[in-house]
């Protein structure tokens, strides 16, 4: 049994920014808020955001969008962000000294986020099976 496979012909881009020095849990929402927008609407919408990771979320964006324009000579008009999403890096472990001799925990995690663009591509419009 063969697997058929097809061959995409999808211009995608991707920047990735390693060692962000916030939680996934944190990042997720901002990320899914972006999926599926244009590239100028969703730095924008990340430019009045009051999150403060989003400004690392932003520039991540700009990096794949002068990725596209300069490598691939894309129309930055027509990107949109067909991906967002951040996995676990490191998490650095600290400890703060409380009553008695004992400690507390202090948790300081990493993530890497990554921003797929692709560029849009219009179809062609049918008007059902009559013609």
């Amino acid at each position: 049994m063969s697997k058929l496979k097809k061959k995409i012909d999808t211009k995608m881009v991707k920047s990735i920014n390693k060692n962000v020095r916030s939680s996934t849990r944190k990042l997720n929402p901002i990320l899914r808020s972006i999926v599926g927008k244009k590239v100028d609407v969703a730095i924008r919408d990340l430019s009045f955001s009051d999150k403060r990771i989003s400004k690392d979320v932003k520039k991540t964006i700009s990096s794949a969008v002068a990725n596209a324009e300069n490598n691939y000579q894309y129309d930055i008009d027509k990107l949109i962000v067909k991906e967002a999403y951040c996995g676990k890096q490191v998490v650095m472990k600290r400890f703060r000294a409380r009553a008695k001799g004992r400690a507390a925990e202090i948790m300081k995690p990493y993530s890497n986020l990554t921003i797929v663009l692709t560029e849009k591509v219009k179809k062609s419009e049918d008007h059902g099976t009559k013609s």
